[in-house]
């Protein structure tokens, strides 16, 4: 049964969104959920290059400017992080600002948004441990990393 932590990351999960050694971090995957118009969850994957935490109590992230949790974050202003990490769940309820787009030069715009975290639940049973989340691979490591390192520090810098 999850039991809640309060309003700010945990220690644990802080380092996965400092925005530091990104390349060790690849294969971390976030599902961000949101709620469309009509009632309907909906379900986005991100990384580590798509989030940073402002400190303890907001993170900041950079979505896709025409994406459906874009959309939905504007509508609800409201979501919910699923993270595993040291053998739980992790369940973080934000509220949601649109703020100025993230103008990345010849890689595009990003909607960015700031999320305040208003609940960070915590699911861990003594009986299993939760061993990995979601993972991905990258044909491209190097690109990859390089554009979220360009996000990143348009996040730190906006």
């Amino acid at each position: 049964m999850p039991r809640s932590l309060g309003r700010a990351l945990p220690a644990v999960l802080q380092p996965l969104f400092d925005g530091q050694n990104l390349h060790s971090k690849v294969g971390e995957t976030f599902l961000l959920l949101t709620t469309d118009t009509d009632g309907w969850p909906h379900m986005a994957m991100l990384s580590v290059g798509e989030l940073l935490a402002v400190d303890s109590e907001r993170l900041e992230a950079a979505l896709w400017l025409h994406s459906t949790a874009t959309r939905n974050l504007e509508h609800t202003a409201r979501g919910l992080l699923a993270i595993v990490a040291d053998g739980a769940g992790y369940y973080v309820r934000l509220t949601a600002r649109r703020l100025d787009d993230l103008d990345l030069g010849a890689q595009g715009r990003l909607a960015r948004f700031e999320l305040a975290i208003e609940d960070v639940q915590e699911d861990r049973v003594d009986y299993a441990k939760l061993t990995s989340g979601i993972r991905f691979e990258l044909p491209d490591p190097a690109a990859v990393v390089a554009r979220w390192e360009h996000t990143i520090a348009a996040l730190k810098g906006a």
